[in-house]
């Protein structure tokens, strides 16, 4: 039985990192900066009742966080690191380091956690990127933005979850009443857990196309595709996702597997999982972002009903070293679709329908009665979920958009 020392949970509130180690027969330790936030939600704090222990450091500060770590870890050796979210990539690389386990290098730990420096670094490692430039300041930004041209991107270069995400496509998005140039900087983002935007800018020529997450799992620098998933959005203005498709890697995505392990070598990416995000267009592909972890908004559950398999589990083998089986062929396809409010105001209740279709594999809400909603703008506005698995994607979208058809919001 293994020791897991699991930082933080990816939402808040994404507990199957913590299901899948005690499915294993492992134990865990849980390390917080607000150990308060996973307490008061009951289907958290149930799970949190099997930890080992919970260390809590309020301010995180790497000082007194590795002072506690090492006495934990001097009391009941840990023999794995594991983290799921990115604003805490860095501390967990220095961590593993500091314990001798097996985790991605700090160097690359940075170099990820700056999206703006991994343009840079494939730029330099002769990997074509759309053209792009870093702002600090709002003269910065408009100095970016009349530079590349429109249409044009920004985004946080320290941002994730499709958060604070800004589009201008028309010279009227430029114009003094409409445009967000002027007062951009400070942003004064709060990514929670006491982490605040650093206020650099990634500025990027706007790409169109479909987009594609790929996600991997890398072992001592061997690289394995797992699968492909196809995004769905909702309409602009909105970067929500309304969902989307995973297919697993039946050896059916050879140029898209050697354009991603091309990037992730290029960006000396050793160990762990990542979410890679891509365009898809009419010259080929174009990176969107490397995410170093493994994939969130409940992916995972996704990418295991397809596999048939817990890619949590295997992600907590590929972290003690354990070499990771290959994958079936005996997968299917899994979609995913998001139930969103159509109107601002107060969640009254959630109708779902009963159903007795068996390639409805798992519902989940993650709003209840009495919550704020909205329509979707980012991933955050999104109020549950449905996923289905069949043999075919026509199959499953059919099962998945169903039910959400079916589905009905009561507001207050």
């Amino acid at each position: 039985m293994a020791h897991l020392l699991i930082i933080e949970l990816p939402g808040g509130n994404d507990t199957d990192i913590l299901q899948a180690a005690l499915d294993r027969g492992d134990s865990f330790t849980l390390l917080t900066a607000d150990l308060a936030l996973y307490q008061q939600q009951p289907a958290v704090n149930a799970l949190l009742q099997h930890a080992h222990a919970c260390i809590n450091v309020p301010s995180f500060d790497m000082q007194a966080v590795k002072l506690q770590v090492l006495a934990a870890h001097k009391a009941k050796p840990f023999d794995a690191v594991l983290c799921l979210l990115d604003i805490r990539l860095i501390e967990t690389a220095t961590l593993a380091q500091t314990l001798g386990l097996k985790y991605l290098n700090l160097k690359s730990a940075q170099l990820l956690r700056d999206k703006f420096s991994v343009r840079q670094r494939l730029q330099a490692r002769g990997i074509a990127q759309p053209l792009f430039a870093l702002a600090t300041s709002n003269e910065e930004l408009k100095q970016a933005v009349d530079h590349i041209g429109l249409p044009v991107l920004i985004k946080p270069s320290d941002g994730y979850g499709s958060q604070n995400i800004v589009v201008l496509e028309f010279e009227d998005d430029l114009a003094p009443w409409m445009s967000p140039l002027e007062d951009m900087l400070p942003s004064r983002a709060d990514y929670g857990l006491g982490v605040k935007a650093n206020d650099r800018l990634l500025v990027e020529q706007y790409m169109q196309g479909v987009v594609i997450g790929c996600d991997t799992l890398t072992q001592n620098g061997e690289h394995t595709l797992v699968g492909v998933n196809e995004k769905l959005f909702f309409e602009p203005p909105s970067f929500a996702i309304r969902g989307g498709c995973f297919m697993p890697n039946k050896g059916q995505f050879k140029a898209i597997e050697a354009y991603v392990f091309a990037l992730l070598d290029a960006v000396d990416f050793n160990c762990g999982a990542t979410h890679i995000e891509l365009m898809v267009h009419s010259d080929g592909l174009s990176l969107i972002e490397i995410n170093p972890r493994l994939v969130g908004a409940k992916i995972p559950r996704l990418i295991s009903l397809a596999c048939k398999r817990s890619i949590h589990s295997d992600l907590i083998d590929l972290h003690l070293g354990r070499p990771v089986a290959p994958f079936s062929e005996a997968s299917e396809v899994a979609v995913t679709r998001w139930l969103v409010a159509s109107q601002t105001g107060s969640l009254a209740k959630i109708e779902l329908p009963t159903t007795a279709d068996p390639r409805i594999a798992c519902v989940e809400m993650l709003k209840q009665a009495g919550d704020p909603v909205r329509p979707p703008m980012e991933n955050a506005d999104r109020i549950g979920y449905v996923m289905s698995c069949a043999p075919t994607r026509q199959e499953a979208d059919a099962a998945a958009e169903n039910f959400i058809e079916k589905s009905a919001l009561l507001y207050s």
